[in-house]
């Protein structure tokens, strides 16, 4: 296991309900068609992610 492997369990519970309403939003989006764009959205969760990979570090 990578030393920066996340888990369900490394994420806040504000984190873990940001990442599911941002989840839904790209849903919602990929069901208007492929030619949307969901980067935004993807990037707010790749920052999510990063903040606990760096708080999982500093442990």
């Amino acid at each position: 296991m990578a030393a920066n492997e996340l888990h369900f369990s490394d994420f806040t519970a504000g984190e873990k309900a940001r990442i599911a309403v941002l989840t839904a939003r790209m849903a919602k989006r990929g069901i208007a068609g492929p030619d949307v764009d969901i980067s935004d959205l993807q990037a707010r969760v790749e920052r999510i992610e990063n903040e606990a990979r760096r708080r999982k570090t500093k442990q």
